[in-house]
């Protein structure tokens, strides 16, 4: 610094120009902090008009409390605001705006004009400014109780600025976001755009939980809320609500992600990171999830403060917030069945409500901590009976019997008993059309290409991905056995040799007790040797020499153990894929049912680990259209 060089205050235009910068950057920012002011003075109804994107025009009219005449011109000042007075308040902010910068900041680099009147004042009054003059000017006018925002010109003394403004169409974009989000926030306001004179949204208040559900659909899009849960739970202090869409209605990119933390909408890492780990089993890599969830908590246990446009916000109890964010997902998707989906669209179902209590309960960190009753299930049925009707987990079921073609009896049907309940010694009676019970995934047909189990149900045509189908289950039962006491393992009758570099011998010894907890027993046969002499039982049919190599490739990517641990799930995905039931196979009819009733009794089973779909239906109406029916 030269010495010459002196401090100086900073004038009161460049002052606000500069908080300009933090807040006001694009037509879209203003509207964002005009909208928050009109609900925060208690508006019912808001309705905004356009120009060119909102570069020429910004007027919002909102019919809140009004502002009194004597405050007018403060309004306008820097740090002046009606919504805190002290440290006491900041520290448990309900409004939306509060910093008292946004209207200084906006008249520094526009043409402002806002005209207010209270219910209790006989006439309203104006308040014009411009850029170049901040000195405001005050005038009766004519005006009903509520607020009018006038915007003209944005950015026209600061050249530069508005350089880096986009095309019309882009900045209207981005304006339109910011209204859906807080029309998403606020149900019980109406909310109503014009574009260059035209109607663009049209948004009446929503009281009641169908026109909530109608006004996300217009929001959304009518498919957000066909593919969506409904959910709802409170715990600790915390409540959650709204709706998550299902993995099948991921999307390229992060753009229907709609978050609230007591009304405010935020973009946060923390509630990021909880909902991707919550999706992580379930979306296919590169996919996004879609949701609008609501989180209401006490406000002294978020800070909102800590960015100048209010998009980011900082829990007090931070791991808490994400392990009630990431149990409450992950368990309202575990908990999606066939028959949820087979049954009713989303936006009429029931809204969900996870309890610990179904099948675990989340401990501290999140992990999931089984139940006893689901601890003391069977991870592996006793061995097959040679008769030819089938079960799944238990559920016994009846089908038609239809004459099956020869299939085979080696290798494919004993993987696939392995892991399957064993068949019933008689085949039961076939109940009379009309009185059977179909299950969601109805009962198998037949098997195409060794790919794919066709079966029928009530509303149609089901089709499975049997591997990938089978992969779900396997990996869901290993999940299980690692929860209660780590994976059993079977000894080789004939240890197999395995030849790696040293590195990854190296790494297998380093990390023993973790291939202990799942189940093998490696021994270090020389700098580049290992002998297998154990492997897990429920996978003695995989190939032991290219599992472990697999399982010791992830290790080596995640390097230390303490990342295993937080791996561990995709590593037991590795193991199920090679166990499950390969393409090419042929399943008997008995085998398939019982798989189609595995499906119906196993968590997530409607995408494979990698979030691919497992099955899809083809109701009679679109046969109908596909055949040109009825037309």
């Amino acid at each position: 610094m030269s010495s010459a060089s002196r401090i100086e205050l900073l004038s009161p235009r460049l002052a606000n120009q500069i908080a300009a910068g933090e807040v006001v950057e694009r037509p879209a920012s203003v509207i964002k902090e005009l909208l928050e002011n009109s609900l925060d003075s208690g508006a019912r109804r808001i309705d905004v008009e356009v120009e060119q994107g909102g570069v020429k025009l910004l007027k919002v009219r909102d019919d809140g409390s009004g502002i009194a005449a004597d405050d007018l011109p403060l309004a306008l000042a820097r740090h002046a605001t009606s919504k805190i007075r002290d440290l006491e308040d900041l520290e448990r902010v309900m409004s939306l705006g509060f910093r008292g910068e946004a209207l200084a900041s906006i008249s520094s680099v526009a043409r402002l004009t806002l005209t207010s009147r209270t219910r209790d004042a006989q006439q309203a009054w104006q308040v014009e400014t411009e850029g170049r003059d901040m000195a405001p000017r005050v005038q009766p006018a004519a005006h009903p109780v509520g607020t009018s925002v006038e915007v003209r010109d944005l950015f026209f003394n600061t050249p530069a600025r508005r350089k880096f403004l986009k095309t019309e169409k882009t900045e209207f974009d981005h304006l339109q976001e910011v209204i859906r989000r807080l029309a998403l926030a606020r149900f019980d306001v109406g909310f109503h755009l014009r574009h260059n004179g035209k109607s663009i949204l049209s948004l009446h208040e929503a009281p009641d939980d169908v026109s909530r559900a109608r006004r996300v659909g217009a929001v959304c899009g009518p498919g957000f809320l066909e593919q969506a849960l409904p959910i709802e739970i409170e715990r600790n202090g915390l409540r959650l609500w709204g709706w998550v869409g299902l993995p099948t209605f991921s999307r390229s990119q992060a753009d229907l992600q709609y978050f609230f933390v007591n009304g405010r909408a935020v973009r946060d890492k923390l509630v990021a990171h909880a909902v991707r780990q919550a999706y992580r089993d379930v979306l296919f890599n590169g996919r996004h999830p879609t949701f609008v969830l609501f989180l209401e908590l006490d406000p002294t246990g978020v800070d909102v403060n800590v960015h100048p446009t209010k998009h980011e916000v900082r829990f007090r109890d931070g791991r808490m917030v994400h392990d009630f964010l990431y149990g409450t997902l992950h368990r309202a998707l575990a908990d999606v069945r066939p028959d949820d989906q087979v049954a009713a669209p989303a936006a009429t179902a029931e809204i969900i409500r996870p309890t610990g209590q179904q099948a675990g309960e989340f401990g501290p960190q999140g992990e999931m901590r089984l139940s006893a009753a689901v601890l003391e299930q069977p991870l592996a049925p006793p061995a097959s009976s040679p008769s030819g009707s089938g079960s799944g987990a238990g559920y016994q079921y009846q089908y038609t019997p239809r004459p099956t073609p020869p299939v085979a009896t080696g290798e494919a049907r004993e993987v696939y008993r392995e892991f399957f309940s064993p068949l019933p010694n008689a085949e039961p009676a076939p109940l009379p059309e009309g009185e059977r019970d179909i299950p969601p995934l109805g009962y198998a047909l037949a098997q195409l290409k060794g790919i794919y189990i066709l079966a029928e149900n009530a509303h149609g045509l089901v089709l499975v991905d049997m591997h990938a189908a089978h992969e779900r289950i396997m990996y869901e039962r290993l999940k299980i056995a690692m929860a209660s006491e780590g994976l059993s393992g079977q000894p080789l009758l004939v240890p197999e040799s395995l030849a790696l570099s040293q590195r990854e011998a190296d790494c297998a010894e380093e990390h023993a007790q973790w291939f202990q907890r799942l189940g093998f027993e490696l021994q270090r046969l020389g700098p580049e040797s290992l002998a297998i002499r154990q492997i897990p039982a429920l996978l003695k049919q995989a190939e032991a020499n290219r599992l472990v190599q697999d399982v010791l490739a992830d290790l080596m990517e995640y390097g230390t153990s303490d990342r295993i641990q937080a791996h561990l799930n995709e590593l037991l995905g590795t193991m199920a894929c090679h166990g499950a039931v390969r393409a090419n196979r042929r399943l008997a009819i008995p085998e398939m049912n019982g798989l189609l009733r595995d499906m119906e009794n196993t968590e997530r089973s409607g995408q494979c680990n990698h979030g691919r779909p497992t099955w899809t239906q083809m109701g009679l109406d679109d046969l109908d259209k596909l055949f040109l029916r009825g037309r």
